[in-house]
């Protein structure tokens, strides 16, 4: 039988038939992109265009799917309930930035009812202006990074309603369903040794995990690997993530990305404090003095094979600076004469998918600090740049 032509854009795979649903956990559009956030994304990067080489490989990011969280809604309902009629096209990612500190500093407890109009409104497409700002900054943060756009201005819904949702965790027997009795609906993975997880608040509310359920339920049976790619932080609830969904089949992998200290300190960036190592500071340190190849694969170096899959190593531009200078000698000495023939690129990317369909990130772009030989130029201009 003769394999199908690839999809327009895509390489061809040596791994016919294998499906792989790469879901990282989204940054909410309510600040600036910290070192946290451009590792994870990078992260993810990485491991999306090393696999596509290798598998079918489908990422899936929507920031409509996690919209009707309550941290979300809750800032645009302050928003608008605080600065009115506010021209959020006059502002940036830092001003907006501060203003979700600020919201998150009143610590006001908004009644669901508040909030239910603006929920209905993002199930119609819509999006406050203050995210749509935010989102603007960061399409052209990742030109500039060379990050796959995954459609973060694009309306892009869950393939299922909460009710629906709620009706399949019931037929997995995964569901206890308080709403008849005014509670609230949790997520019962008991039998697996599991606590009890509120998915939907007694007033209606879902929490993150709900809405995550909402995307992921109707595709993960479509395909043969699903790999949840998060912060680690976040790893009690990606442990039940995971055990939904391998209940439809797929092999789940998850893919814990540490946090990097600042300071030699953790922080969130609801406590501010990021105006000096934002990805707006970081591109204009890094473009003084290097070509745009050398910021994207000297960022990629930095964020994911010095800094590694933990969070021991704290933010240091000093490392990032030699990255940045590594990135200039691997380009130049790509450019160079041709080595003697080497193996295909999707052969040398799948020695680092270890067990999995999936590419291993940190793996793939450590093998290119190590390296004496230098770097064929398809590697670098197929997944890196």
């Amino acid at each position: 039988m003769a394999t199908p032509a690839p999809a327009p854009g895509r390489p061809a795979s040596r791994s016919a038939g294998h499906r792989v649903l790469l879901a990282p956990v989204t940054v909410t559009p309510s600040k600036p992109l910290t070192p946290s956030h451009l590792k994870g994304l990078l992260w993810s990067d990485v491991m999306y265009r090393a696999t596509r080489h290798v598998a079918e490989v489908t990422l899936r990011y929507s920031h409509t799917t996690y919209h009707p969280t309550e941290q979300t809604l809750g800032f645009w309902e302050f928003l608008d309930r605080r600065y009115g009629d506010l021209d959020y096209t006059s502002l940036d990612e830092r001003a907006v930035g501060e203003l979700y500190v600020a919201f998150r500093a009143a610590g006001e407890d908004v009644p669901a009812a508040a909030l239910r109009p603006y929920a209905q409104a993002v199930e119609h497409g819509w999006t406050h202006p203050a995210a749509t700002t935010v989102l603007r900054v960061w399409a052209e943060q990742y030109t500039a990074l060379g990050l796959t756009d995954p459609g973060l201005l694009a309306h892009q819904p869950p393939g299922l309603g909460l009710t629906e949702v709620i009706a399949r965790l019931g037929t997995l027997g995964m569901c206890l369903d308080q709403r008849a009795l005014g509670g609230p609906v949790y997520l019962d993975l008991t039998r697996h040794g599991l606590p009890l997880r509120t998915l939907v608040s007694a007033d209606g509310r879902p929490n993150y995990l709900a809405c995550a359920l909402r995307e992921l339920l109707p595709l993960a049976p479509a395909y043969d690997e699903v790999v949840l790619l998060y912060d680690s932080q976040l790893d009690p609830d990606y442990q039940r993530l995971a055990r939904v969904l391998t209940a439809l089949g797929p092999t789940v992998v998850r893919v814990p990305v540490g946090r990097v200290p600042v300071d030699g300190r953790i922080r969130s960036a609801r406590e501010g404090g990021w105006h000096d190592h934002d990805a707006r500071a970081l591109l204009a340190a890094a473009r003084s003095g290097h070509t745009p190849a050398a910021v994207r694969l000297g960022m990629r170096l930095y964020f994911i094979a010095v800094l590694g899959p933990g969070q021991s190593e704290g933010h240091r531009p000093d490392l990032l600076h030699q990255c940045l200078g590594r990135a200039e000698r691997l380009l130049a000495a790509a450019d160079g004469d041709p080595e003697p023939p080497v193996p295909p690129l999707a052969e040398r990317v799948a020695r680092h998918r270890g067990s999995h369909l999936h590419v291993d990130p940190y793996r793939l772009t450590s093998s290119l600090l190590g390296r004496r030989r230098r770097p064929a130029g398809d590697l670098l201009t197929g997944v890196y740049l």
